[in-house]
């Protein structure tokens, strides 16, 4: 079964909400309504008790004329739609209104008790012809005694004709009213929802490569048009992603056919006459050396990849006081023969939740780095402190320095502001771009300080790991 459209889900809702509050209002001023006139009803007949109290009626055995007239006289004109008897304190009934017999006002038990003790009483009855009726007793004191008893009553026959009416006119209202509402709503709903049918087909129609489509927005800052502004920022991010991803691939095909095209070379010439043994061995040596730079450059595309993905990696106790005097020896060789004097001044017993060769990876290719660009008699310090809570690792270095547009571009794949020396020191530019993405995998940041010709200072910032880790 095919499912709703958020047009037709909108509308069905919109409907059973505005059908329930109907309903509910209906009932409600349908009940209100019948309270009304039963209250109004019971005025009637409440007016009528003050009268009677205030001027006491004939006799029961007057005779007809002087009770018929003092009913008129307190029963209003609407005599002929009210019903009246008198009855003696027992409750045999005298003169009364021109009904049937079995049409004869009773007295309840509980009218009979309230009556004797004075107070009158208004209850609902049901005679035989005219139905539901409410029905007023009324005792008539003298000197403290019940001499005669008179009752009023008022078919509720019309008010049940005005309430059945009411009735059917909500019966008849409320379906319209709900029908009404639901085709305005599928109205409202489809052009609300016009914008979002447009962004759809935008959409549907950006690919991998048209990512510069950008979806339209209506400019009236509302929800749809910061659900235009996401998607745009979503696709801006993916058409920066899927730029770098073919830079990346651009230049890792161009680092792998370096060497690829030495190698080839080396082995072409070596083929095309009888070499001695000598020269055989020089062309192998040549050979290795390339194969041991497609070797570093897989490597590090494949560690590069690894932190990139956000793989997770195995988490453990790592002690950073240890680690960073193994690459200090590292560090120390490679400076020796690039006659730099590489120290450490502070060095704090410090640890990390982590993975220890990732990290002695990302601390290994800022050392090497910054030998690599700092002159001969130049010096790389490393440092190691706590600072609120985290782990700061930081390698300063007195070389060529980096100018400020470059600090961020520095971090990605391949990079290399002085690409000559770097190939002649077996640099891929790569080492950067690794260093941030273990960082970043260990939730950490890198981050870097210099100026052209002043040195550099890169600093790794990597959360503590608790007391209670264990490795």
């Amino acid at each position: 079964m095919r499912p709703l459209s958020i047009r037709s889900r909108l509308t069905i809702w919109y409907s059973l909400v505005l059908l329930v509050i109907l309903v509910l209002a209906g009932g409600l001023s349908y009940s209100l309504l019948r309270t009304r006139l039963l209250h109004d009803v019971d005025a009637s007949l409440l007016t009528v008790a003050q009268a009677v109290q205030g001027a006491a009626p004939p006799a029961v055995d007057a005779g007809p004329g002087p009770l018929e007239q003092w009913a008129r006289e307190f029963l209003g004109p609407e005599i002929a739609d009210k019903l009246f008897q008198f009855s003696d304190p027992e409750g045999h009934p005298g003169l009364r209104s021109p009904l049937p017999r079995e049409d004869a006002l009773p007295l309840s038990p509980e009218a009979r008790r309230l009556a004797a003790a004075g107070q009158s009483t208004i209850e609902t009855v049901d005679l035989p012809r005219q139905g539901p009726t409410r029905l007023l007793t009324i005792p008539v004191m003298r000197d403290g005694q019940v001499v005669q008893l008179v009752q009023v009553g008022l078919p509720l026959q019309r008010t049940q004709q005005t309430l059945a009416s009411y009735l059917r006119t909500l019966v008849l209202v409320i379906p319209a009213g709900v029908a009404l509402a639901a085709l305005g709503g599928a109205g409202l709903a489809r052009a609300a929802l016009r914008p979002v049918d447009t962004m759809t087909g935008t959409a549907r129609r950006i690919t991998a490569e048209d990512l510069a489509r950008r979806v339209p927005r209506n400019g009236s800052g509302d929800e749809l048009d910061r659900l235009a502004e996401t998607l745009n920022a979503m696709l801006a991010r993916l058409e920066a992603t899927f730029a770098q991803m073919r830079r990346f691939a651009a230049d890792a095909a161009h680092e792998l056919r370096t060497p690829l095209t030495a190698l080839q070379g080396s082995m072409e010439v070596a083929l095309r006459a009888e070499r001695s043994a000598d020269e055989y061995r020089r062309v192998l040596v040549s050979s290795l050396e390339d194969v041991a730079r497609l070797r570093r450059v897989a490597e590090d595309l494949l560690l590069l990849s690894r932190a990139t993905a956000g793989l997770e990696m195995p988490r453990q106790r790592v002690e950073l006081e240890p680690l960073v005097l193994e690459v200090l020896d590292l560090a120390l060789q490679l400076g020796q023969r690039a006659g730099v004097t590489v120290r450490v001044k502070d060095l704090a017993p410090l640890a990390v939740s982590g993975e220890e060769m990732a990290l002695r990876r990302a601390l290994t290719n800022l050392v090497e780095n910054a030998v690599r660009y700092t002159p001969r008699g130049g010096a790389v310090e490393v440092n190691l402190a706590r600072a609120d809570g985290w782990a700061m690792l930081s390698v300063t270095d007195t070389g060529i320095g980096i100018a400020a547009a470059d600090t961020e571009r520095i971090f990605e794949p391949f990079v290399r502001l002085d690409a000559a020396r770097a190939r002649e020191t077996g640099g891929t530019g790569l080492g950067l771009a690794i260093a941030r993405s273990i960082v970043t995998a260990h939730d950490g940041s890198i981050a870097v300080e210099s100026a052209p010709g002043s040195g550099s200072r890169f600093t790794i910032r990597l959360p503590l790991a608790d007391q209670s880790s264990t490795t």
